[in-house]
Order: structure tokens, then sequence, then C-alpha cells
């Protein structure tokens, strides 16, 4: 894409986000996702059928999910191609920033840090409630400062980097495309009984779209924070993820810090290994610091797709 889609769709995300009185009103495109797996869930997921049946049919949703969100891109694309001819971009780009999420994830991590700041711990863990999926009810200062750095760290790549990647790669039908890969994995895409069998294609075609974004992110958040470069290269694969270990340990070296470790979901006790051989005492001055990494990086992907769009 020779035009300067992704950088206007950057800036667009950068200044507007996706406002609440916005998302209020209308919501957000992946909400159409979102009810699109939870049909196919209803249909295909269904306790009656064998585990290889369920996977099948798993299999199934994602080429559907995949064909509505890539064929509404291409469609739209290609719509305003013929109706806006040398101007389309303009409108693709209003089209694609939603898929964006450099200012919403800004917005959502930096209010724990200012509960953090006034003391006020309560405050902070329903802040952190809202962005992490773990248990944050007996949370202290450092857990809620720690989960609010991973959730950046690990976001940094699904939010921004990898929509980003795709978008600049496939324009339209790439970045929603990816979209409706995440957020089919984001809900069905785990290890628990219930979702194994159904989620397994959401999970592995996730872990290939975010292949190779995770680990730009990476490099890019090494490069915002100064260092961490040995900390991912070793800690990376310490994530039970694939993908989000490269980000998180990135973070986890230019802070100086310990993150992951024990956590608990639903009241289980998960033992996670720790990334980083730093402290494990994180404050709210270490989530300012990770959101200053964080803005760096994304103003070296405003770089990056500045220079693959003058290719």
């Amino acid at each position: 894409m020779s035009e300067p889609v992704a950088i206007v769709a950057l800036a667009l995300d950068a200044a507007l986000g996706w406002p609440d009185w916005l998302y209020r009103r209308i919501g957000h495109p992946v909400g159409l996702f979102a009810r699109v797996i939870d049909a196919c869930e209803r249909w295909g997921n269904r306790p009656a059928h064998g585990a290889m049946r369920r996977q099948a049919q798993g299999v199934a949703t994602m080429g559907l999910l995949v064909g509505i969100a890539g064929g509404g891109g291409w469609a739209l694309q290609a719509g305003l191609s013929c109706a806006l001819g040398p101007f389309a971009w303009i409108g693709i780009a209003l089209l694609a920033f939603p898929a964006l999420a450099q200012r919403s994830l800004h917005d959502h991590v930096a209010p724990v840090a200012d509960a953090l700041e006034r003391g006020n711990l309560p405050a902070a863990r329903q802040a952190v409630a809202m962005i992490v999926g773990r248990d944050v009810a007996e949370l202290d200062e450092a857990g809620v400062s720690r989960a609010a750095i991973e959730s950046l760290s690990e976001s940094f790549c699904d939010g921004v980097a990898a929509p980003l990647f795709w978008l600049l790669a496939l324009g339209l039908p790439g970045v929603w495309a990816y979209k409706a890969i995440n957020t089919a994995d984001s809900l069905i895409g785990h290890r628990e009984a219930r979702w194994r069998a159904f989620g397994w294609a959401a999970a592995r075609i996730d872990d290939g779209a975010n292949l190779i974004p995770a680990r730009l992110g990476g490099g890019l958040i090494c490069l915002a924070g100064g260092g961490g470069w040995s900390t991912m290269l070793r800690d990376a694969r310490r994530h039970a993820s694939p993908n989000a270990g490269w980000t998180e340990a990135a973070m986890a070296g230019a802070l100086g810090l310990r993150l992951a470790g024990p956590v608990r979901y639903d009241g289980e006790a998960y033992d996670k290994a720790w990334i980083g051989t730093g402290r494990e005492a994180a404050d709210a001055a270490d989530i300012r610091r990770a959101l200053a990494v964080y803005r760096r990086a994304c103003l070296l992907l405003w770089l990056v797709a500045g220079g693959v769009q003058l290719i």
C-alpha cells in the first residue's frame, strides 16, 4: 500500500481512540465477531459432541469468521477504490483505525497508576480488572502494578503491532481478519476442557498471525526502553504463549522487573514461570515508566509504517 493509509490510521487512533460515548451508542466492530463466535459456539461446542467433531466445528467456525471479516474488508476496500479512485486511501484509513488500540490501551492502563498514586488500592484493583482476566481481589500494590505492565506489554502486540502489520501487508481484509482471529482466540482459544477442542483452531491460527508481529514488537520495546534484549531472548519462551512472551520479556528487561509468576484465575492458582530477573516490587512509578516505553515504541511503529509505505 503506497498511500499513507497506515500513518493516517495510526494518527486517527492516537488522536481519537474509540470514545466511550461512541462505544455506548454503536458498540465496536469486534462486537460483531463476538456475536458470530457466540452463535457458532452454541452450535458447534455441545458437550454431547465428541472432541474430534467439536474440533472440526471449531475449524469451520474460524473459516466462517475469517471469511466474514476478510471478505467484508475486501468488499469495502474494493468499493472505496471504485467510488473514490485515487482518494480511496482516505476512506480505507477511516475504516482501518478502529482496529488499532494505541490510545485505548494507554487510557486503560494509566488509571491504574493514578489510583496507586492516590493510595487507593481498591480503585487500582478495579481499574486493572478492566484489562486482565486474573483474580485481582487479593493483589497488593506490586501485584496490581505487575498485572498492568504485563497487560500493556502483551497488548502492544495484539492491539497495535499485529493489526498494523496486517494492515500494511493486506489492507482492510488483513487488519479485520486479524481482529476476528484475535477476538476468537480471546473468547474460545483456551485450554480448559470446555474450550480445548472447539477453540483449538482459534488458538493455533492466532499463534501464526502473531508470529512476526510479536517479535517485531519485542524488538521495538527494547529499542524504546534502551535495553532488555538479553532478557527477551532468554525469557520469551518461558511464557505459555509462543508469542506473548516476546513483548512481556522485553518490557521486563527494559524496566529491570520480574513479571508473570504465580497467578490465580477463577479461584484456581497457576504456578507460571517468572520472566525477568529484576525487582518483584513494582509500583506506580514503574507503570509510568512502562507507559513511556510504550509511547516510544508506538512512535517507532509510526516510523516503520512510514518507511514501508515509502517503498
